[in-house]
Order: C-alpha cells, then sequence, then structure tokens
C-alpha cells in the first residue's frame, strides 16, 4: 500500500518503458558503479549544409529583373490610382444627389 506503483508508459511508437527497480542499497560515503544507460538518446548532430552559392546576374538577367520591377510598380499604381478615381467620383455623384434631395424638399416645404 505504501510501496508506488509506476505504470509502464506505452508510448505512440509502441515502445514500452519497463520499470526499474533498485538492485542494492548503497552505505553512504561508497561510490556508485554508473549503470547502463537504458534511456534513448537522440542522434548526433548532422554537420551544417554547405553554403549554398551566391545568385549571380547576367546584364541580361538584370535589365529584365529591372524592367519586371518597375511594369509591376507601374500596374500596381495605375491600379490604386483607378480606385482612387472610382472612389472620388462615387462621392461627387453623392454629393449631387444630396443636393438635388435637398432642393426638392426645400421647394415642397415652401409651396406649403
Amino acid at each position: 500500500m505504501f510501496k508506488p506503483h509506476v505504470p509502464t508508459n506505452l508510448m505512440p511508437t509502441g515502445d514500452v518503458i519497463p520499470y526499474v527497480t533498485p538492485t542494492a542499497v548503497t552505505q553512504p560515503g561508497q561510490a556508485l558503479a554508473p549503470a547502463p544507460c537504458s534511456c534513448h538518446h537522440p542522434a548526433p548532430a548532422q554537420p551544417p549544409a554547405p553554403a549554398r552559392p551566391t545568385v549571380r546576374l547576367t546584364p541580361g538577367a538584370l535589365i529584365a529583373v529591372v524592367v519586371g520591377g518597375t511594369t509591376v510598380v507601374l500596374v500596381v499604381g495605375a491600379v490604386l490610382v483607378s480606385l482612387l478615381l472610382a472612389v472620388a467620383l462615387c462621392g461627387v455623384s453623392l454629393a449631387i444627389c444630396a443636393l438635388v434631395i435637398r432642393s426638392l424638399l426645400n421647394g415642397q416645404a415652401q409651396q406649403r
């Protein structure tokens, strides 16, 4: 009842860790012999992968990259400007509608 019972651990891999019972009681001052290790150690570290060579651009490839980047910037700029223009047109048309509705309501109020 007072002796703890440690259950075996069933790992997901199916390995069972056995329960280890103490084999001997040592006296104070007595050196312990190293016990053989039954645990699983990680694999030794792999040496780092060799460095990848740097990318070298030929003059033609450099020109292609610059032209491609410039094209992307111009296209994105055109899209953003067109969106801004669409928002401005919506605002102007809403303001015109508000003025027309206000004038219609003021005209009806003066006729009464």
